[in-house]
């Protein structure tokens, strides 16, 4: 996260009446307005395979790309295929396979696929552009949390962990599913809930795992948070393999990033800390809602999310500044 502050400082400022949100706020998408009542909001994902499933690869992957539009509660309108994939493997048929889970997901969505761009790479690469559309009046940033918000989360993280164990050949086909099935479902029925419940602020949980997503949130927000270590949703067998040391690179980086902002109980363990900061992919929705809302939010998330777990609250304090207990 600091190397890639440390990069944007050489991008110009954007200086337009139009555009709503753009990358100093480190906010989810894009959005820019083409009517009072009307922005587009439009981002772009792509990642290397985290699963051996070739389909399933190209079914987290949309998920993933079309989850920054529900982040903002947007509608998604249609998205652009991109692929970096090796030429000579084109017959094995494995690029077909992930192009296929892409637009199954996609057609869940129900958004088109309009093309994309594809170039010749080593090593493959699927994700998407994903545009949609918001009313600016409804729009929800990581910019407007409050003191006294409660933190919801709508999936189990520990995913960075899991493609991790994968690629070390020691999850079992169990953890495996279970990770796929949370990974590949759309963040839709949370952007919903969250509208409706008019929540203050929200971000997806991705690469700069929770902890990392919580402490943008916060900063932009001019907040601080208390979070509830133990209240916090882990996908089938993460803690295991994270006590066993498959941890990727990537949550390591963010817990490093991280040290100066987050203050942890002693009775927060290594694995729950390391958990915290795992590098997700197509992980839930972290909302902030007011109190007198969360009973109509949780009601209304039931039995349509993987989780939807009170985790937290926000609290006067450091901007960005976060205690784990």
């Amino acid at each position: 996260m600091a190397e890639l502050a440390q990069v944007l400082r050489h991008v110009a400022p954007v200086e337009h009446p139009d555009v709503l949100v753009g990358y100093s706020t480190g906010d989810d998408a894009a959005v820019y307005r083409i009517a009072d009542d009307r922005a587009l909001v439009v981002t772009a994902d792509f990642f290397t395979p985290i699963v051996d499933d070739a389909y399933d690869f190209g079914r987290i992957a949309a998920a993933n790309a079309l989850s920054d539009i529900y982040a903002m509660g947007a509608r998604p309108l249609f998205v652009l295929n991109l692929v970096g994939f090796p030429r000579d493997l084109l017959p094995e048929g494995i690029l077909e396979e992930i192009l296929r889970g892409g637009s199954a997901v996609a057609r869940e969505a129900g958004v088109p696929t309009l093309g994309g761009h594809s170039i010749d790479d080593a090593e493959p690469k699927y994700g998407m552009v994903a545009v949609g559309e918001v009313d600016p009046r409804r729009m929800v940033t990581n910019a407007g949390a409050h003191a006294g918000d409660v933190l919801v989360l709508t999936k189990p993280i520990g995913s960075g962990i899991v493609a991790t164990a994968i690629k070390q050949g020691v999850a079992s086909a169990e953890v495996v599913r279970a990770a796929v099935d949370v990974m590949s479902t759309l963040n839709r029925s949370a952007a919903q809930a969250m509208v409706a419940g008019a929540a203050h602020a929200a971000t997806d949980v991705t690469g700069f795992g929770l902890l990392g997503h919580l402490h943008r949130m916060l900063l932009s927000s001019g907040v601080a948070a208390r979070l509830h270590a133990a209240d916090v949703p882990l996908l089938v067998g993460a803690r295991e393999l994270a006590e066993a040391g498959h941890v990727p690179g990537g949550t390591r980086r963010n817990l490093a990033d991280l040290s100066g902002h987050v203050t942890f109980s002693p009775a927060v363990d290594d694995a729950a800390r390391t958990l915290l900061g795992d590098a997700q992919t197509s992980g839930g929705l972290l909302i902030c809602v007011q109190p007198d809302r969360l009973d109509e939010l949780l009601a209304t998330l039931e039995g349509t999310t993987p989780a939807r777990a009170v985790i937290g609250s926000v609290v006067e304090g450091p901007p960005g500044a976060i205690t784990v207990e």
